[in-house]
């Protein structure tokens, strides 16, 4: 009995949450596609799915294991492990907002929730599938699953596709939202005492000569901290393609292997960041703009995990794309990317800033 009225309770909770018109404050109300609409019964399916370490060659890595709901829904490594604790080479960025994202993964080459899901279980440095079909043989002979996809979408087992188990999963991840931090409180909820004096001065950084406000959006009723847009910030300038012979070399492997296995088991692929989706120039080295909310909770930074702190970070930016000044100067930067001229304790400010943008939720006690 106590079983059943747990789950009716979550049901009743998912429910709310599915039909509730207001987002989390300082957020936009979540984007929903029109032919995946949320309903309680997909949401419960996607969590499950998306927990289910079945859908991996070892039986030991899920959607989860790379992202935590106590790391942030990250991991907290530099670069993913998956099946056989093999590394790829990139970092896991948070799920939590990702319902907001315009583009999916660190080089956009997907455009949405759904489709991003179903790439991981194939990859042969994460999830390690060799097709889709052992998942498909799981949620077609198992009882519960069965059971929920009939909810879900009203189909039989011998009816279920991948088609459904992506929208489960995409489902589940749009309910991952937060926002309400003592920044959200100060700036939206006219809470003047919500952050420090310290935070506050961060923030005229943030929004003034530090100019991350320019790709980390501030709006005027919400803040997504990203601009969805691709830039070259210096990160992988020592790993790039240094001659035309390297370069053409990693275009091939893209065409080869496809993106999403070849930016993750090669350093000089990975490198190319956007461009190995769009074979532009402009988007050599760049990478998609990551929101900063939760930012506190999913070190290491950055698409490959080399800045190992929040001081680190604003130092790099600092200096104009490199931890240290006596570093050279990556080329193919883009503009904005210069030094800030910051003292050490407008940098120790703006860090305060950013740890304010931890949302209730995720505030360790």
């Amino acid at each position: 009995m106590r079983k059943i009225l747990f789950g009716l309770s979550i049901f009743i909770l998912l429910a709310a949450w599915a039909g509730a018109a207001e987002a989390p404050l300082g957020l936009p109300k979540v984007p929903v596609p029109k032919d995946n609409p949320q309903t309680p019964e997909k949401i419960q399916l996607g969590e499950k799915l998306f927990n289910d370490e079945r859908f991996s060659t070892t039986g030991k890595v899920s959607c989860a294991t790379c992202h935590a709901k106590d790391k942030g829904f990250s991991d907290a490594l530099p670069v993913s492990e998956g099946i056989d604790q093999l590394k790829g080479t990139r970092n896991a960025p948070t799920v939590l907002n990702a319902a907001y994202f315009r583009s999916q993964f660190w080089d956009g080459r997907e455009p949405s929730l759904e489709e991003q899901s179903a790439q991981p279980f194939l990859n042969p440095v994460e999830m390690g599938l060799k097709n889709h079909e052992p998942i498909l043989k799981i949620v077609r002979t198992d009882p519960e699953y069965v059971r929920m996809f009939e909810k879900a979408f009203g189909v039989k087992a011998r009816q279920i596709t991948m088609k459904e188990v992506k929208k489960a999963i995409a489902s589940f991840e749009r309910t991952l939202v937060a926002g309400d931090s003592p920044f959200d409180r100060y700036l939206y909820g006219g809470d003047k005492k919500a952050i420090s004096a310290a935070a506050v001065r961060g923030l005229e950084i943030f929004r003034g000569q530090g100019r991350c406000v320019s790709c980390h959006t501030i709006e005027q009723d919400h803040a997504l901290f990203t601009n969805h847009l691709f830039h070259n910030i210096g990160v992988a300038a020592q790993r790039m393609p240094a001659n035309l012979d390297e370069l053409r070399a990693a275009v091939k492997e893209v065409k080869e292997k496809g993106v999403d296995v070849a930016v993750l088991s090669n350093p000089k692929t990975e490198s190319l960041g956007r461009y190995a989706v769009t074979r532009e120039l402009s988007d050599m080295g760049a990478f998609k703009t990551s929101t900063l909310r939760n930012i506190d909770l999913t070190a290491p930074y950055m698409h490959d995990g080399s800045l190992k702190t929040l001081e680190e970070v604003v130092q790099f930016y600092n200096n104009g794309g490199r931890l240290k000044e006596t570093d050279p100067i990556p080329e193919l930067l883009d503009g904005g990317i210069r030094p800030l001229n910051l003292t050490p304790e407008q940098q120790a400010d703006l860090v305060e800033f950013l740890k304010a943008l931890t949302s209730p939720q995720f505030v360790k006690k």
